[in-house]
């Protein structure tokens, strides 16, 4: 495993994503006390998710309204058809680690 701390709790506001940059962007999202990482680039169109919206448990592309769901990647509304990558979390005295191996 290749733990990175990538935030802090507090950087992330509740139902909302923020990207991490880097070679192959993340998005680390949150749902109250919860913490997801998904691959930042919505796999229909090339955009970014972190941009996008949360409902539920779900993230939605701003550009073309794909849906995915933060705990599997899986599509769960057209146009996408190709699922998120996902990556474990855990959270640490306030900080957010993700497991980018």
């Amino acid at each position: 495993m290749a733990w990175k701390k990538v935030c802090r709790t507090n950087d992330v506001a509740d139902q909302s994503g923020i990207k991490i940059k880097g070679p192959n962007p993340i998005a680390v999202f949150r749902l109250g006390d919860e913490f997801f990482a998904t691959d930042d680039t919505c796999t229909h169109a090339k955009f970014s998710l972190s941009e996008g919206y949360i409902e539920g448990e779900e993230v939605v592309c701003a550009l073309h309204e794909a849906r995915f769901c933060l705990r599997t990647g899986k599509v769960l509304s057209p146009p996408a058809i190709v699922p998120l990558r996902t990556y474990p979390v855990r959270v640490e005295d306030e900080e957010v680690f993700v497991d980018v191996d």
